[in-house]
């Protein structure tokens, strides 16, 4: 009998500590790196780290750090290298050829991640027209093959023409799609302006914050939620009514650091939710370690898509999850954000800001009443504008303490 389990394949990992980022911070972010190799359906050997000033030019990381990568590779026999930065087509073609054994780098991860993950055609052309993006300066490497073979006279030539003609293939493809995306981009438009004037809320934040989960908590709808990096890649708008308020609410595709510009600017038409909604919901997941660092992320992707300057509800998620290591009372030395309570990050800068915050916990439903009233309040405040007389909506009882 033939044994058909899928067999998984196997990772390691390698980042750099530097001046942009320290030690804690690197294992962070390769925590991170496994996260979505784990996504892709690989399983993580180990990780490497090395200190460097700055990437090697030629390998990314140095001669002897290679040579110690790829003693692991023989030993364990390990079929995949994931390096966290993108890798210029140069570095691509000498890691390979030093380690004998596929290699890719952050940026082909998260792009095969959307691959398996985008569902639409919508998606799914977004998703395409990124890859070939990507592909299109790498060409040189992926006809590695040809060298092997090139034993007489007359192989270069071939070789370099059938590159070109690749090339040209790809820029056609690319070409193709860009258009399809336009007329996409119309219909997006076409649909939101047949929405009328109500007032648009959007779920932004880093992957897997739980968007999806606060998503389908305030609609009862089914968007698919799951605890994976990218879960959600199309945009799903549902109309909401709170109390008799009502507004529209979408469930966006989760940021990511370093996320691919290549793939920002092919998302652009998913992203025009967020640039057209009139409140973001910024979704933080207040019990990973790292999370003001996502913010950061966030924040600067929307400045990238020119939403930054929009009006905003902070909701820390996720308080049933978060833990602290409390200090004892003989510990004299200053506290360090590992020592903050949830109360201490109340009373920093978050409950200081002139934007809400609020704290929740949207698989237990805590706090959500005061969720729903700060949202109802913040879209009356665009409403009213818009409808200036429905004051008889404003009748804040409709709060059910039973949810």
């Amino acid at each position: 009998m033939i044994d058909r389990t899928p067999v998984t394949e196997t990772a390691i990992l390698v980042g750099l500590i530097n001046q942009d980022q320290d030690e804690k911070q690197a294992k962070e972010y390769l925590n991170e790196l496994e996260f979505l190799a784990d996504t892709a359906g690989a399983t993580v050997k180990k990780q490497f780290f090395q200190r460097l000033d700055f990437p090697n030019r030629a390998t990314f990381v140095g001669s002897g750090k290679l040579k110690e990568i790829h003693n692991y590779i023989k030993i364990y026999d390990v079929d995949t290298v994931i390096f966290d930065d993108e890798l210029s087509p140069t570095q691509l073609r000498n890691i390979e050829k030093k380690l004998e054994c596929k290699v890719l780098d952050r940026t082909n991860l998260i792009l095969d991640i959307f691959a398996k993950r985008a569902q639409t055609a919508h998606a799914k052309t977004q998703v395409e027209l990124a890859q070939y993006q990507y592909m299109l300066p790498r060409l040189t490497r992926m006809w590695t093959h040809l060298e092997r073979q090139r034993g007489g006279i007359g192989m270069r030539g071939p070789g370099e023409t059938q590159i070109e003609t690749d090339r040209r293939i790809i820029l056609d493809k690319i070409a193709r799609l860009k258009e399809q995306l336009k007329k996409i981009d119309k219909q997006k438009a076409t649909q939101r302006k047949n929405r009328g004037k109500l007032v648009r809320a959007a779920l932004v934040g880093y992957t897997n914050v739980g968007k999806s989960t606060i998503m389908n908590l305030l609609s009862k709808s089914e968007v698919f939620a799951e605890n994976k990096l990218f879960a959600t890649l199309d945009t799903t708008v549902r109309k909401m009514v709170i109390g008799n308020l009502p507004f529209l609410l979408a469930d966006t595709v989760g940021f990511i650091r370093k996320l691919p510009h290549g793939l920002v600017e092919s998302f652009k038409s998913t992203l025009d939710e967020v640039r057209e909604s009139d409140i973001l919901l910024h979704v933080v997941d207040i019990s990973h370690p790292g999370f003001e660092e996502q913010i950061d992320t966030v924040n600067n992707t929307l400045s990238e898509i020119k939403a930054g300057d929009k009006p905003s509800i902070y909701i820390f998620n996720k308080i049933d999850a978060f833990e602290y290591v409390q200090k004892d009372e003989d510990d004299l030395s200053p506290k360090t954000k590992e020592n903050y309570s949830l109360e201490d990050w109340k009373n920093s800068w978050m409950g200081k800001k002139n934007t809400p915050s609020l704290f929740i916990s949207a698989v237990e439903k805590d706090n959500i009443d005061e969720f729903k009233m700060t949202l109802y309040e913040e879209v009356k405040k665009i409403h009213v504008t818009r409808f200036p007389y429905n004051d008889f909506l404003y009748d804040p009882v409709w709060i059910n303490p039973e949810g």
